[in-house]
């Protein structure tokens, strides 16, 4: 599997790009106040981009050696992930109102990004490593 790590890479890299991409459109979507926002072609097509994701993260860590809960900066985007999710999931459907649904998508914006930040440093500090 180490033979295909630059793929795995790229793939992980671009479901990144695309995950992020659909959410913020969806997300801006919603503010706009369009239904379509939450279409089931769209739901679908972020649950494939997501699951690919997942695997090639998954496959990822296999190659490198490197596993949540192990490694601090692996375990620190694993939790944020799961912070991603329920924010995201509160700012598309599950907000009661226009405001509740406004700051999640901004917090889950912020989080995604930091969890980018920390992919990309290999650090729990993300960002902030050199601060």
């Amino acid at each position: 599997m180490a033979a295909w790590y630059l793929q795995i890479l790229w793939t992980h890299i671009g479901c990144v790009i695309a995950s992020g991409s659909l959410f913020f459109t969806r997300g801006c979507m919603m503010l706009a106040g369009l239904r379509a926002a939450n279409h089931v072609a769209l739901r679908r097509i972020s649950v494939v981009i997501d699951s690919l994701f997942l695997a090639a993260g998954i496959a990822l860590t296999i190659i490198i050696h490197q596993y949540p809960f192990v490694q601090a900066w692996l375990t620190v985007k694993v939790i944020l992930l799961v912070v991603y999710i329920v924010l995201g999931v509160f700012a598309l459907r599950r907000g009661r109102t226009r405001a509740i649904r406004a700051t999640c998508f901004a917090a889950a914006l912020v989080v995604f990004l930091f969890i980018v930040s920390v992919a990309r440093a290999h650090d729990p500090l993300g960002a902030f490593t050199h601060l």
